[in-house]
């Protein structure tokens, strides 16, 4: 069965989602679509607007096969780091081609991009510093060095756009990795990232149809019939991250000190000082990002070390897990048709595949040997998507009750499409 690889937040799964997934089907002639999505901390370093399972229950009712996690530590990370470990899991699995949107569709001009990267990697990082130290965005800067590298004009360079931004280096990680998954690629269409507009189709960003329902607006048209279920449910039941929470918890944090906000991931030099200043004063979540960022670190970045603190990353262990690579794959959900795939690529699948967490421990020691590193890391990088999900149960105002330990107890989706 030949399947396509989709990655992912659906954070929520709307129309362009769905375009985005007919469209890949038959860009890559694939009979599976196979999904790898991020868990509860998404990439631009903010919560989730629902939980893992109900982003896998809405993949899997608007016709996605298999949903399986990111973990944490390349789910909430830099594009380079959760492109790699995204390609990696996709690769693990068996997939044989990556299909990714982009605002450019040109495929070509994407790849000489990434390889312009790869080839003069040093030299664009350090003449990037130079130009942020003179007070340049991050994104303008690269942009820039690399017109300079190439001899084009910057204006033409795919390199502003976050879309494809994070196809480049999808398209560093294959070859980084050797892998043999044949990339494309398809326009996106509708709103930009942070545009607000709908586009034709109903068509609207991610964080557009977010700031709609932050705002108690009705996102119906917005969604696919089987999402707008699961998003009006969630709503019904106060179960969307409350940014107040959010801020008090990473005020308590912050307010263990500067020795240990140096010891965790990010917290570079200076960055503590400016988080404790900002936490003394700080009304909200936004008024705390503001206060921290500086020139040199987009508002992203800023956000990121913000979760780190939130979910307690250490500086060193971080750094050895993005190293090591995701250690195992955690299926979130499939659907009859992804069932029969997984079964027909276990032999040639070169993680582990966990089903049911209760038995990850006895399993990862198999795979990996009681004494090895390997398996050190695996427990840690478990550890890291459990106390995520624990952590997350805290931002929701309307928590029921249901144990936090929840990762032990929700056995992988089993659903039809349902469009």
């Amino acid at each position: 069965m030949r399947a396509v690889g989709l990655i992912t937040e659906y954070n929520p799964f709307h129309n362009g989602h769905l375009h985005h997934l007919r469209a890949s089907r038959e860009a890559a002639g694939a009979e599976v679509a196979v999904a790898v999505m991020s868990g509860h901390f998404l990439q631009r370093g903010e919560p989730a607007l629902l939980d893992k399972w109900r982003r896998a229950e809405m993949a899997l009712r608007c016709g996605v096969d298999v949903v399986v996690e990111l973990p944490f530590p390349f789910a909430c990370a830099s594009a380079p780091h959760f492109a790699r470990g995204a390609v990696q899991c996709l690769d693990a699995l068996g997939v044989d081609s990556l299909c990714f949107g982009s605002e450019s569709g040109d495929l070509g001009a994407l790849q000489r991009c990434a390889q312009l990267l790869e080839e003069c990697g040093e030299q664009v990082a350090e003449r990037t510093a130079t130009l942020l130290r003179r007070g340049m965005h991050y994104a303008a800067a690269r942009s820039q060095v690399c017109a300079e590298l190439s001899g084009c004009d910057a204006a033409t360079l795919p390199l502003h756009q976050p879309n494809n931004i994070l196809g480049i280096e999808y398209l560093r990680a294959l070859r980084a990795t050797g892998s043999a998954m044949q990339p494309f690629t398809i326009s996106r269409l509708g709103a930009g990232y942070h545009d607000d507009a709908v586009g034709p189709g109903n068509i609207a960003s991610a964080s557009g149809i977010r700031k709609r329902l932050a705002m108690g607006e009705t996102v119906d048209e917005l969604l696919p019939a089987p999402a707008v279920d699961v998003v009006a449910g969630a709503r019904a039941d106060r179960l969307f991250p409350d940014e107040d929470l959010l801020h008090r918890l990473l005020l308590a944090q912050i307010f263990r000190g500067r020795d240990y906000l140096q010891s965790l991931y990010q917290v570079e030099s200076g960055i503590d000082a400016r988080l404790t200043d900002a936490a003394a004063t700080s009304r909200d979540w936004q008024a705390l990002v503001d206060a921290v960022k500086v020139r040199q670190f987009t508002r992203t970045r800023i956000q990121r070390t913000l979760m780190y603190i939130l979910n307690d990353v250490r500086g060193d262990l971080m750094a050895s897990l993005l190293a090591a690579g995701p250690l195992y794959l955690r299926l979130l959900g499939s659907s009859p048709r992804g069932r029969a795939f997984l079964g027909a690529a276990r032999k040639r699948r070169r993680l582990p595949m966990v089903t049911n967490l209760s038995r990850i421990y006895s399993q990862l020691k198999r795979t990996y040997g009681p004494r090895s590193e390997d398996y050190r890391l695996a427990l840690a990088m478990l550890e890291l998507d459990l106390r995520a999900t624990r952590n997350y149960s805290l931002l929701l105002p309307g928590w029921s009750g249901v144990s936090r330990e929840r990762d032990f107890f929700e056995a992988p989706l089993d659903i039809h499409s349902a469009i």
